[in-house]
């Protein structure tokens, strides 16, 4: 393998942000990987869905050492996010849009960089009304909370296997309507982190079946990420999340706003 100092370097900073803010995996990365490495729509989206999940899986070890991973919430995210990773993989297979090396799937991206952007901007509203919802409703809410919850999963599974964007910002801001009481910032990271791994592992392989890695950049990215989000889940109940995440979503905005128009 040769490394490519860029490469790593784009990994460290993603791995950082993602251990800080549970946000940016797919949604800095594939972006990053087409517009500034040139690599083909499909294959960014492949390579980045096996990187993130090895990347996850040293922040989850952090945040579970620290007590910040809520494991129901990610069984419950699992039970829907799974099968809908498989059944979209057996889509994209019979379909051809594995394939498509443009058009759709920079569509797809950019639609998503949107709803990612926005659900960073809104988070706290997001949040506000799910705790009214909660208090003023709560028997009801906490009756339907397991079944919403697996719909949601089921949401990030579709969406995350297109595009490998969404399993951090929209599964966080999901999270913080449907349990706004039960997980505070740093169980919010984590435990969306720690739902990640097996989702992007699954969608990941699925896409290496497909001939949608490219291994080599994997490998260069997995050298910078890895350090880099260590150092973000050890960083990240001191670091201004608001701040941090306002930032990314102006950035996603511009992104997005260039790949659809491209």
């Amino acid at each position: 393998m040769v490394l490519e100092w860029s490469n790593a370097l784009a990994g460290l900073v993603v791995g950082i942000i993602v251990g800080v803010t549970g946000v940016g995996g797919g949604a800095l990365m594939t972006p990053i990987l087409v517009m500034m490495f040139g690599v083909a729509p499909h294959t960014a989206v492949g390579t980045d869905l096996l990187y993130a999940s090895i990347t996850k899986v040293f922040g989850t070890a952090v945040h579970h050492n620290h007590g910040t991973v809520d494991w129901q919430v990610v069984r419950r995210l699992a039970l829907g996010s799974l099968p809908a990773a498989a059944l979209t993989l057996l889509w994209m297979s019979y379909s051809g849009t594995h394939r498509v090396k443009g058009g759709f799937i920079i569509d797809a991206v950019g639609v998503m960089l949107i709803l990612t952007a926005f659900g960073i901007l809104f988070k706290n509203q997001i949040q506000g009304l799910g705790k009214h919802v909660r208090i003023s409703n709560s028997d009801s809410f906490k009756h339907v909370q397991p079944v919403m919850t697996v719909v949601a999963g089921i949401v990030l599974g579709v969406l995350v296997t297109l595009t490998s964007i969404g399993a951090g910002a929209l599964g966080t801001v999901m999270l913080v309507y449907l349990y706004p009481l039960r997980l505070n910032s740093s169980k919010l990271v984590g435990t969306d982190l720690a739902h990640a791994i097996p989702l992007a592992m699954i969608a990941g392989l699925g896409h290496l079946t497909l001939g949608n890695v490219d291994y080599t950049l994997l490998g260069n990215l997995l050298i910078g990420s890895i350090p880099g989000v260590l150092i973000g889940s050890v960083i990240s109940t001191r670091a201004p999340l608001g701040l941090i995440r306002n930032a990314i979503a102006v950035v996603l905005i511009a992104v997005a706003v260039k790949m659809l128009m491209s």
